[in-house]
């Protein structure tokens, strides 16, 4: 019976980010399976992630979704040669170098097809954290770091270089940093938090931020907020006025503001411990290092997963809300941007980036966009670029 309780988790459709895509587990394959719920079914700990992944809507599913740079654009990102990557969820990177566009995948040597984010070293060098390793290209080959070159685990999520030159990767087991050589566990203390709501594992470490006082931000699945200041820890957490404890993103304005972007978490339902829901307890939250500002008078801002988090050149803040698009804070006021075309049905916004010519990119669920004069374009392989 409980071998076949195990084989029902295939059939599982249990994670849900931006319905229509689910946080893709390391070990998984892209085949498409029917998710029937079973309320019954024994989860232990949190070994079900790692034996899930239902995506109801494959690539080539929808119009055009053959010319889409990818169904999910889950990072942009512009190297300091002025090439934009755009990391997608199972095609891989694709970089355009202002003429043309270049995929990178398994074949070249990537880790995996899922990119989570994307960094470069004081080298030149791109990293990117992939579900299978964190891969680094050096201009021609990539080289590929696992758990046998120190890290924690395969499932990396974030991964920061910091002023220093160290880089540091958030797995799904907790934090690692690179030394030059080889990754080596970095520990994380936890806050004394009565039964942590973790999406996955509050090991997880969603993403990694420095601020302009070298200290290092980490944003964990369920634990609130770790800050490091290179000999100290400390912690923030919803007790202290964060949202959730579920924290996805983090960004130091160029006030000083730190600004955290909340996730729902996942509960056990009181009657069915084998069931599991959202909260409904996420949101956008300030923090002036005293004090932190919530936004409930604000639809897509309050109780509402939150994405990416983004200053641009102007000082605005760009904020993405599940469902709800994209927000622009000018200090005063939000504005809502949504794509209404029909292209993506679910506005969900993974990634943000303001080019070296002012051109803001987002990558939807649904494919990449840019924002001109308030409105999305679509772009595909064949442009318009």
């Amino acid at each position: 019976m409980h071998l076949l309780k195990y084989s029902l988790i295939y059939l599982l459709f249990f994670i849900t980010s931006c319905t229509g895509q689910n946080d893709k587990s390391p070990r998984e394959n892209n085949q498409v399976k029917p998710a029937p719920i079973f309320d019954d079914l024994q989860l232990e700990g949190n070994e079900w992630m790692n034996k899930l992944y239902i995506h109801p809507h494959p690539e080539g599913s929808q119009p055009e979704s053959n010319l889409k740079i990818g169904e999910y654009v889950r990072e942009v990102f512009q190297d300091t040669k002025g090439n934009l990557w755009f990391g997608t969820l199972s095609k891989g990177v694709a970089r355009f170098d202002g003429k043309s566009l270049t995929y990178f995948s398994r074949e070249q040597g990537l880790g995996d097809n899922q990119i989570n984010e994307i960094a470069e070293d004081n080298n030149g060098y791109l990293w990117f954290a992939t579900t299978n390793g964190v891969s680094v290209y050096d201009g021609k080959y990539f080289t590929t770091f696992r758990v046998e070159d120190g890290l924690s685990d395969n499932s990396t999520w974030s991964i920061l270089v910091d002023s220093n030159g160290s880089i540091w990767v958030g797995t799904i087991k907790g934090i690692c940093r690179y030394d030059g050589t080889t990754f080596s566990a970095f520990p994380l203390p936890k806050a004394a938090i009565e039964n942590p709501t973790a999406r996955f594992s509050t090991n997880l470490v969603w993403d990694i931020k420095e601020d302009s006082k070298g200290n290092i931000w980490f944003g964990t699945d369920g634990v609130g907020v770790v800050k490091y200041d290179g000999e100290m820890f400390t912690h923030l957490t919803k007790k202290d006025g964060l949202n959730t404890n579920n924290i996805r993103s983090i960004l130091e304005d160029s006030k000083g503001n730190i600004w955290f972007g909340a996730s729902e978490s996942r509960v056990q339902k009181v009657d069915k411990p084998n069931f599991f829901v959202d909260t409904q307890d996420g949101g956008l939250s300030r923090w002036d290092g005293s004090s932190f500002t919530k936004f409930p008078e604000i639809h897509g801002l309050f109780a509402k997963d939150i994405g990416r988090i983004y200053e641009d050149k102007a000082g605005n803040i760009w904020v993405a809300s599940k469902h709800n698009g994209v927000y622009r804070y000018d200090g005063e006021k939000f504005t809502n941007f949504m794509e209404n075309s029909g292209v993506t049905q679910y506005n969900c916004v993974q990634s943000i980036l303001e080019d070296d010519q002012g051109t803001l990119w987002l990558g939807f669920s649904g494919g990449l966009f840019r924002l001109e004069e308030g409105k999305f374009t679509h772009i595909l392989t064949d442009g318009p670029w």
